[in-house]
């Protein structure tokens, strides 16, 4: 079974950060890299991010 494949504007509506937060954080290694799925085209797998909204939630709690 493959795993689902998430693009930026769905990444950007599930966990409520603009474009260049997403970007910024990736720098710095607090957020999940995508894959490419292309040669212009990246995507995220869903349990990437997933994964980074529970964690987030659990700190925050």
């Amino acid at each position: 079974m493959s795993e689902r494949i998430l693009r930026r504007p769905d990444v950007e509506a599930l966990v409520g950060l603009s474009c260049s937060t997403l970007y910024a954080m990736m720098a710095d290694g607090t957020f999940p890299k995508p894959i490419k799925l292309g040669r212009r085209a990246v995507g995220w797998r869903a349990s990437d991010i997933e994964a980074w909204v529970s964690s987030r939630n659990v700190r925050e709690a």
